[in-house]
Order: C-alpha cells, then structure tokens, then sequence
C-alpha cells in the first residue's frame, strides 16, 4: 500500500487526505527550516513513505489570495542552488494528474516587505523539506494556499486566512 507522509507547519494549515488504497501520515514540523527538515527527517526514519506532500500557506507578488500552486521547484532566498523535485516524481509515476509546476522560494523569516524574489510563491520550510527529500530520494511535491500578498500587512492577513486555506487546500485534495 502506498505510504504518503503529509507536512505542515503550523497546526492553522492542516487538511485531512481522504485518498482510497493508500496510508496517510502527517508530521507538523513547525516554522523554518531547521525544525522542517528535523522533523520531517525523524518522520521520514519512522514512517518510510513512497512521497512526501508538503501542504500550507505562502505570500506571493505576482498572484492573488486564494490561488493554489503545486510546486517542484524550490529556491533558498538568497541562493544560486535550486532543486527540482519534477524528475523523480515522474520516475516514480507520482502526481501526474497535476500539470502544474510551481516555483516556490524559501525564506528564513515571513517576508512584509516587497522585495525582488524568484518564483511564483514564498513560504519557510518547503526548500529545506525539498533537500532532505532529494537527499534520501524520496519523491516531493508541495501544495501552496496563497494566504497573503508581500508588502500588504501580510502577517495580519496571513492570520485571517488560515482558515479559508484549509478550505481552499482540502478542496483542491
């Protein structure tokens, strides 16, 4: 039976997986990247799940509240290295029903101001839990909610749309 480990950072963004014929395991793995990747590295040990599903909320520039993103392309604020977690995913036959591909960018604190980045969202942990899957080799695919618009009182809006995310979210599973 296919084993899925689902991460979330925040308990505000968990969406229960009611998928048929597979077993579903959920880690919360806190704000940033040092606790994600911790946390989703002891899961990993426990749990040894076929993919990982990383789902939660992201600011962006260029999109509106309320858009959803599936993404396989990550980028470290700040960093030339890049990982593109589309080629194992396809090797493995993994997620294919979803054509998108989504770049999400991760940052070290929750971005308020507008500023140059790359890539269609910005969260603080899907880059880190990317690394640690491409490191054991195991396929990684993240599923953004667009919570709140960089440089518009994004933290308070943020706060505000947690829950229209964990509708948003639980639709789109």
């Amino acid at each position: 039976m296919l084993k899925i480990l689902v991460t979330y950072a925040v308990q505000g963004e968990f969406t229960e997986i009611k998928w048929p014929d597979v077993e579903v395991y959920y880690v919360r793995t806190g704000i940033g990247k040092v606790k994600s990747a911790f946390h989703l590295s002891e899961a990993i040990q426990q749990v040894k799940p076929d993919i990982v599903i990383n789902q939660g909320t992201a600011g962006t520039i260029n999109h509106q509240v309320g858009d959803v993103f599936v993404c396989r392309h990550f980028v470290g604020l700040g960093m030339e290295y890049r990982i593109d977690s589309s080629e194992l995913l396809a090797a493995r036959g993994f997620c294919q029903h979803w054509t998108e591909s989504a770049t999400c960018n991760t940052g070290d604190s929750f971005l308020t101001e507008l500023t140059d980045i790359e890539g269609d969202v910005v969260d603080m942990e899907a880059y880190a839990q990317a690394f640690v899957c491409r490191a054991k080799e195991i396929p990684f695919i993240s599923v953004k909610y667009v919570s709140d618009v960089i440089g518009q009182n994004s933290v308070k809006h943020w706060e505000d749309r947690l829950e229209d995310a964990r509708a948003g979210l639980s639709h789109f599973f």
